[in-house]
């Protein structure tokens, strides 16, 4: 880390009167007076960061004391930023050397806003080019492998229903099932605990009980302000609760109790947020889509056309080729491997693959597309 005490510290090399080996750039401000320069270097606290600066600037007395500054971040140096400072002799006046450590002084501030406004320009188009067509298309292909993932974790244990029922857990000072519980209080230490950062302060994250979330104990992480502030507003968690209590669980866990409570509910709770980080990425994927061709929505949009959207939005052949990657990735995650080359992927599968076939045509991608429909008709706003 740069210590911002010393951000501005300069370095003077010593005045030096230009003779006959002047470069060509020095050489067009000589005058028939003494003509002198100086050379600073500022720490740049930006490093690695690089780029190149030039102004000119004038004081108030100008022409008179007209003064050239560059700044350049130099390599193989690019940790300092160098600067010439180069006071001309115009009409007979002279400069003092004091009015010209006076000058450097002032511009110190000057030189590292500026700085500062460049570096921001870079990250900001940085932020434009974070997410793409393609970057948003490997990250939802990633994302299919945690989900399955997560199916074979939950499929580990059986349907295990005292997880669920709100009159079983009994906890004291709660009231609700084990699950809610669980997910409840996990979400609370996430949201404030040094170690998760403030988890759902990442755009691409949702809570599912918002209503009473902690605020973040932790600066939080500057993400990329990609999403149109209305994003913020978009959270269908209750259809994803009710969506995977109700639909998912009866056909990925089979009949019956083995009494692990907890576990069971730490599995629901990573298959969950997975589920629901896909399904709200679908915000991401419509701005990028809007951005890429704002002429077909914006029409959609002012109208409040939910259906033209929802069409718009709808590639069948890319959801049925999304739906067959995913089966065939459940089908070799989820078989069990043995040495015997002869037998490996012939054994029993960790859960019925089809499953996230289902989960993926039934629930996923429709209500990716519903997230991305109520995004893009607050995009305009």
């Amino acid at each position: 880390m740069w210590d911002p005490h010393v951000c501005l510290r300069l370095w003077q090399v010593p005045t030096r009167k230009e003779d006959g080996n002047t470069n060509t750039q020095l050489s067009s401000f000589q005058s028939t007076n003494v003509f002198s320069f100086l050379h600073y270097q500022f720490i740049n606290p930006f490093h690695p960061l690089s780029s190149s600066l030039s102004f000119l600037c004038y004081i108030k007395y100008k022409p008179q004391k007209g003064s050239l500054i560059k700044l350049q971040f130099k390599f193989p140096q690019p940790h300092f930023i160098s600067c010439t400072f180069i006071p001309r002799y115009v009409l007979g006046v002279s400069v003092s050397t004091s009015w010209v450590d006076e000058m450097m002084h002032r511009f110190s501030l000057v030189i590292l806003v500026l700085t500062i406004c460049g570096v921001r320009c870079r990250m900001a188009k940085a932020e434009e080019n974070v997410y793409t067509l393609a970057s948003v298309r490997e990250d939802l292909i990633r994302q299919e492998d945690t989900i399955i993932y997560g199916l074979i974790e939950r499929a580990k244990f059986p349907s295990n229903s005292h997880t669920y029922d709100e009159k079983y857990a009994q906890i004291p000072g709660f009231s609700g099932s084990l699950v809610e519980f669980v997910v409840k209080n996990t979400e609370d230490v996430q949201a404030k605990s040094k170690l998760q950062a403030g988890r759902y302060t990442n755009p691409e994250e949702n809570p599912f009980f918002p209503e009473n979330l902690p605020p973040t104990s932790v600066p939080s992480y500057p993400f990329s302000q990609f999403l149109h502030p209305g994003a913020a507003s978009i959270n269908i968690n209750k259809s994803v609760w009710k969506m995977y209590l109700q639909d998912l669980l009866p056909l990925l866990a089979t009949s019956g109790d083995d009494g692990n409570y907890a576990q069971t509910a730490a599995a629901d709770l990573s298959l969950l947020q997975a589920i629901s980080r896909r399904i709200h990425y679908g915000k991401f994927v419509a701005e990028v889509k809007f951005r890429d061709a704002p002429q077909d929505y914006e029409p959609l949009i002012r109208a409040k056309d939910r259906e033209g959207l929802m069409k718009l939005l709808t590639f069948t052949s890319v959801e049925e080729t999304v739906r067959k990657r995913v089966e065939k990735k459940a089908t070799v995650f989820g078989q069990e491997v043995s040495l015997d080359s002869d037998n490996d992927g012939k054994g029993k599968s960790k859960f019925d693959p089809t499953v996230a076939s289902r989960l993926y045509k039934n629930w996923v991608i429709p209500l990716t597309k519903e997230v991305q429909v109520e995004y893009l008709l607050r995009r305009v706003d």
